[in-house]
């Protein structure tokens, strides 16, 4: 029975979604704490109309603590998952640190919820890229099996934390008045810029970015058979990252039929009329949790093929509400 519930890193940019989406879901619990570290324990929050103050991330904090959700760097991730299973706490985890490990379930709930269901203690949450891709490949999947994805994303610099916003919205304003800015979050300029590295150097020169698209993506599904060529590109947009995505399928699927497999698939909503200019774009997708999909269209120059472009809010989907659609997995397996 899941009855006392822990946000751990309830101060930052995804904690706060978290908290937000919590109480727009009703989400059910008995007690609530918030865990933060030493910079952030002792400050006072708003919650469900009731005042709470940050209690210190610390082994003892989950002790009674049925199920927490973190939303934390990888280092503090390693350490903190292992404090809470040890007392009996499930963790849904937001970081990159235990997705790959073969004992812990990555977890999109409109594809694969059973796995939630086999969890030793921690189930991770997949990147933010690499979630919305998944949730758009997932029908074309199951009604034509896909071989390969070419994937191109433009991925907005909340996806960077909020030096990442605060650095576009500065220096915008720098290179607008033509004066210097000393950029935290990038290694170049994003304002009127595009940087095509998102992470560090990895296989093959592919970035970590990149690699987690691939990894995570036959790890979801399950099948180390899907191809995925993917390049990552950070682009002047403060929030929702968007794809361009090609996918090729065993079992050719026309425009047409994919846009009605969209459509009747939860979590996404068709925004297509290119004659009206109608399409997802980050500026009318931002707030939502839904995954957007427009501009789907069969490949020129290949038979089984198929070209759209996505848009997700990846603070929401991406992050915070897959998070929050996990736990409500838990709760309803109760």
């Amino acid at each position: 029975m899941i009855e006392s519930i822990a946000i751990v890193g309830a101060t930052g940019a995804v904690g706060r979604l978290i908290r937000q989406l919590l109480e727009e879901r009703n989400f059910p619990y008995q007690k609530i704490t918030f865990l933060a570290s030493q910079r952030s324990a002792g400050t006072k929050i708003s919650f469900q109309g009731a005042e709470h103050e940050v209690q210190l991330l610390c082994p003892e904090a989950f002790n009674d603590i049925d199920l927490a959700i973190g939303s934390t760097p990888d280092d503090v991730a390693a350490e903190f998952c292992p404090w809470a299973v040890e007392r009996n706490c499930v963790v849904v985890d937001e970081s990159g640190f235990w997705r790959m490990d073969p004992q812990v379930p990555l977890v999109v709930p409109e594809i694969n919820p059973e796995a939630a269901l086999a969890h030793q203690g921690i189930i991770s949450s997949p990147n933010c890229s690499t979630t919305q891709m998944v949730l758009a490949m997932k029908p074309l999947h199951d009604a034509g099996r896909i071989r390969r994805v070419i994937v191109s994303t433009y991925q907005a610099t909340s996806g960077a934390g909020v030096q990442g916003q605060a650095d576009l919205l500065a220096g915008s304003r720098a290179f607008l008045e033509d004066q210097p800015y000393d950029y935290q979050a990038f290694a170049h300029p994003i304002a009127f810029n595009l940087i095509p590295q998102i992470g560090s150097e990895k296989h093959a020169g592919y970035t970590s970015e990149e690699m987690k698209m691939v990894y995570e993506t036959q790890k979801i599904f399950a099948d180390d058979s899907i191809k995925v060529c993917p390049t990552c590109v950070r682009v002047p947009v403060e929030n929702c990252h968007s794809e361009s995505m090609l996918v090729e399928t065993e079992r050719k699927i026309t425009a047409a039929e994919a846009r009605a497999l969209f459509a009747a698939t939860p979590g996404i909503r068709v925004v297509d009329d290119l004659s009206q200019g109608q399409y997802p774009m980050p500026a009318t997708c931002t707030d939502d949790n839904d995954t957007f999909i427009g501009r789907i269209r069969e490949d020129l120059s290949c038979e089984n093929g198929l070209a759209f472009w996505c848009v997700s809010d990846n603070l929401r989907k991406g992050a915070a509400t897959n998070a929050v659609q996990i736990a409500e997995l838990l709760i309803q397996s109760q």
